[in-house]
């Protein structure tokens, strides 16, 4: 998911926002209504690799779905770093759009202002129905046991890209299948200046990706059944400190990295620096950094032992993109054909090979371009043996607040610092406190 590239310091803005009923948001006076839809404006996140690449991707699919319905679609491609803000401010001001693009970890915040249209069966229906879409996708939007707030577009999870000529170098016939394996690999690889796993040690967000996957193979949510922070169990504390071995202890991860938060880890592995990296579609970005599509492979992310399912056995989290509807929008039955013209086999067929997403429309899938090794790791993975991040209000505070802390235990470990059991803990207690106050 691009929700890598977000800033997570909104979390204070979010957190007001969800004691405010949103008042909506749409069209303008003189856009559309359910009488005469005329037009519909729309913020599309950043997919591409740049604001104006998106805006050359979905022209012609918007003059597309124009000629089928004569509704003109006003277009916006928000950069992640202001899309939140912008959307909180429009839950608040009523001055926004009609649909717009979230982050799926953002669905159960953005779902507890109460500015976005729930998708109830009647809603879904409208679109062709919710069993269309994959389940760990749905349930990547919006609060268990309510109405999802917003509906699957783009999906992604993370697998492990591994370069093929530094393990043939080691003599290393396959990529790890276990965390075992994978230190053991590691470092036979780390040497000569070259290390074995990149990281992004002072990304928030990917901290807790990474650490939240380790959580729930260590039988940790991080969250209670109420929805209370729960960072101090054995299981979380666990998670965080095998995470941050991978530096401080087993030394297969460059001390350098605990700075990396802009993708520098790809960057790293595109030039041969890092062996291995774990991330969500990167084949564009090694492409783009002059990296052949034979130079590297793909394999699940590791676990413990056997092979990824459920449970203890998850292997990454649910990423991916999914699309809202404000409540209040003057256009709602204009909104929810874009929904459904963007949420088509056909569209999801175009825009996820565009993407190098997978599409959440069971449907869709079966195109050959998705079953690539690739997109087929990434695929079976979100199917079989991803999990959707705690759907919970106060989501945000817990990206910021865990994340800073094994971002803090990062700069320990770069710093020659013991990263110890106790240290681990004191760092999630007050992470605890901080979402507590």
């Amino acid at each position: 998911m691009r929700h890598l590239r977000a800033a997570a310091a909104i979390s204070l803005a979010i957190s007001v926002a969800a004691g405010v009923t949103g008042c909506g948001g749409g069209t303008s006076s003189a856009g559309g209504s359910n009488e005469s839809p005329k037009t519909l404006t729309y913020w599309a996140s950043n997919q591409g690799p740049s604001i104006e690449g998106d805006k050359k991707i979905l022209a012609p699919e918007l003059k597309k779905f124009e000629k089928e319905t004569g509704i003109k679609v006003k277009l916006e491609v928000v950069p992640w770093a202001d899309l939140l803000n912008r959307i909180l401010a429009a839950t608040t001001s009523g001055q926004g759009p009609d649909v717009l693009n979230i982050g799926n970890t953002w669905s159960a915040s953005l779902q507890a202002t109460g500015a976005l249209l729930p998708w109830d069966d009647k809603n879904f229906d409208a679109i062709g129905g919710r069993d269309r879409f994959i389940d760990s996708a749905v349930a990547s939007a919006g609060k268990e046991g309510e109405p999802p707030a917003a509906v699957p577009l783009y999906s992604l999870s993370y697998a492990l890209y591994y370069n093929k000529k530094m393990f043939a170098d080691a003599g290393i016939a396959t990529p790890p299948a276990t965390w075992g394996q994978l230190v053991e690999d590691g470092k036979k690889l780390s040497k000569d200046g070259k290390w074995a796993l990149g990281a992004e040690g002072s990304n928030l967000s990917n901290n807790i990706h990474q650490t939240f996957v380790l959580g729930q193979q260590h039988g940790a949510d991080f969250f209670d059944e109420e929805g209370k922070a729960d960072f101090t169990s054995d299981g979380a504390v666990a998670a965080v400190k095998q995470y941050v071995d991978f530096m401080a202890k087993d030394k297969i991860i460059a001390p350098g990295n605990a700075e990396y938060a802009q993708n520098q880890s790809l960057t790293d592995f595109a030039k041969g620096r890092t062996a291995m990296v774990l991330w969500q579609a990167a084949a564009t970005t090694f492409a783009a950094q002059g990296m052949k599509p034979e130079d590297w492979g793909v394999a699940p992310v590791p676990v413990p032992a056997g092979a990824p399912g459920a449970g203890k056995q998850t292997n990454s989290m649910v990423a991916g993109i999914n699309m809202a509807v404000f409540k209040n929008t003057k256009n709602i039955d204009g909104a929810k054909k874009f929904v459904k013209f963007m949420t088509s086999d056909e569209e999801q067929k175009i825009l996820c090979k565009t993407y190098g997403s997978i599409p959440p429309v069971k449907a869709a899938q079966s195109d050959p371009a998705f079953a690539a090794p690739e997109l087929k790791v990434l695929r079976d993975t979100l199917a079989t043996s991803a999990a959707p991040l705690p759907q919970v209000p106060n989501e945000s505070q817990f990206e910021t607040a865990v994340g800073t802390a094994v971002k803090e235990l990062f700069a320990d470990a770069a710093a020659g610092k013991s990263v110890t059991t106790e240290s681990v803990k004191a760092r999630l207690e007050k992470a605890q406190q901080t979402m507590q106050q």
